[in-house]
């Protein structure tokens, strides 16, 4: 097993990234632990646990979203754990969970904490900004409760 260090851990979210940007999702068996754990999962993900529940998710976006490409603004990395903001940006060109294609543009913001063990994401924690489903107008947001 490789020896982990902050430089080889933050090369490969950037090669995950990219790769999936590319329409290679064979990538996410290789960047990610068998044992990963999301600590932060979205409604989407919970389609299944682990990193099936990753697979399920990418496809997902992938085939709704072909054209998505994240952009990586800003990348920290100490000891085992890699912390990155970033944004993706898509076009709603294919089917959302039986939602017709809107060819509406939307963005994801958000700031995910990814640790790695042996070159391999083993958990993550994320945080995002307005979501998908809201932009194409699906969810409408609800305002926090009073006070």
């Amino acid at each position: 097993m490789a020896r982990s260090s902050p430089e080889r851990n933050k090369a490969v979210i950037i090669r995950l990234l990219k790769e999936v940007d590319n329409g290679n999702l064979a990538v996410i068996d290789e960047c990610y632990a068998a044992e990963y754990v999301d600590h932060t999962p979205s409604a989407i993900r919970g389609l299944a646990p682990g990193i099936e529940g990753v697979k399920n998710a990418f496809n997902l976006f992938r085939s709704a979203f072909p054209d998505t490409q994240h952009f990586i603004e800003d990348m920290i990395a100490e000891a085992d754990k890699v912390v990155v903001r970033l944004w993706a940006r898509g076009t709603h060109t294919g089917e959302l969970m039986g939602l017709p294609p809107t060819g509406k543009e939307v963005t994801l913001s958000s700031i995910a904490i990814y640790r790695l063990k042996g070159g391999r994401i083993v958990e993550r924690w994320a945080q995002s900004g307005v979501g998908i489903l809201e932009q194409l107008g699906i969810i409408v947001p609800q305002p926090p409760p009073a006070s």
